[in-house]
């Protein structure tokens, strides 16, 4: 069982009207979170006004803290208090951090080193494509990737991150970490839990309302390095993470795109006000000063290296000899075109190989 000041936090972390300057605030003039919480209306109002104090001590009578202990169990998440030595570091530095945050899956001394990628829901194939590619080359360098499990290009940039053995991606929820949303993510919501983490400060049981998901980008910038923008439009909820990004002193980056596409209108406008122009990972990895492996330094042994299907590894093998034509791969491998035809298409998407010329391809590493 939970145990000491944790159950208290669980209930502030609950409390209508008690964001995380409220509650830092309460813990600050009680001492700490359970004589706060069991505090009377007076002393509660002088801190945090009447009516929410009242509101607080009505929540309170209604609230079992040994139930929001069992639900936290039961569902099997755990928890980091704001106080927890191994809250993520970058994180704490914002202003008014989470105090809890629910999650799943493990923090690791390595996901100090975080680069946000994000973008539109209603992404292009092409934005998928960049997104993937580019989370897969920041993997392979050993940084970790943080997104916000969204469709289009949230999710492609966790998949990209999980193309890489031993590739770690960071997804951050704006609802519970016991609902799954979108729901079609659930396959990928377990993978990230043995490969990063899946974590959110709303409480259990939250629904994804959109005024959610503001609070949930700035979680996204302040776990993060730097962000980096590949799709979205002007009015994109991306550039909610961008603005919080840069109130917390975060580089900001963006990948341009066909100046026709709505979804280039985004990344346009940042790279107008100063964001990081991105061709290539090393453009991200050299504005944050993060050491940069060579290709030959990848291939020779750097354990990060990505995970070939015997499909893939077939391929990959016969492009050593150089630029080779599709119909010269699958003769060769003794493999189905379908089979063939898959596999480049998801070496592409990992940025181990591209076209040269058409149905050319060529290593990239």
């Amino acid at each position: 069982m939970l145990s000491g000041e944790v159950p208290y936090w669980l209930a502030f972390n609950k409390a209508p009207g008690i964001g995380p300057k409220r509650f830092y605030k309460l813990v600050e003039v009680f001492g700490d979170a359970r004589t706060a919480w069991e505090a009377d209306v007076k002393e509660l109002a002088g801190v945090i006004g009447k009516k929410i104090a009242t509101d607080l001590v009505s929540f309170r009578r209604n609230l079992s803290l040994e139930e929001e202990v069992e639900q936290v169990e039961k569902v099997g998440c755990k928890l980091l208090l704001a106080t927890d030595h191994n809250y993520p570091p970058l994180l704490k530095k914002i202003i008014d951090p989470p105090p809890v945050l629910y999650y799943k899956g493990e923090f690791r001394p390595e996901d100090q080193m975080t680069v946000a990628v994000i973008g539109s829901r209603r992404a292009t194939p092409s934005g998928l494509a960049t997104a993937m590619e580019l989370a897969a080359d920041l993997a392979v360098q050993g940084i970790t990737v943080v997104s916000g499990l969204a469709r289009g290009i949230d999710s492609a940039a966790h998949r990209g991150a999980l193309a890489v053995k031993g590739g770690r991606t960071i997804a951050v929820l704006g609802c519970g970490i016991d609902r799954i949303y979108p729901p079609e993510n659930k396959e990928l919501m377990e993978k990230i839990t043995f490969n990063g983490v899946v974590c959110s400060e709303f409480p259990l049981g939250t629904r994804p309302f959109p005024g959610n998901f503001p609070a949930r980008n700035r979680v996204i910038s302040g776990l993060s390095l730097g962000v980096t923008v590949v799709e979205a439009a002007e009015d994109s909820g991306s550039l909610i993470t961008v603005e919080f990004a840069l109130e917390q002193g975060r580089e900001v980056f963006a990948i341009p795109g066909p100046i026709d596409r709505q979804g280039s209108k985004g990344p346009h406008r940042l790279i107008k006000q100063g964001a990081k122009l991105v061709e290539e990972v090393n453009d991200i990895l050299e504005t944050l000063n993060l050491p940069f492996l060579s290709a030959d330094e990848l291939i020779t042994g750097n354990e990060k290296t990505i995970e070939f299907s015997p499909v893939e590894q077939c391929i990959w093998d016969l492009l050593a000899a150089g630029e080779t034509h599709v119909d010269i791969l699958i003769r060769d491998s003794g493999r189905p075109v379908s089979e063939v035809s898959s596999a480049l298409v998801l070496m592409e998407l990992k940025g181990l190989i591209s076209q040269v010329a058409a149905k050319t391809f060529h290593r990239k590493h």
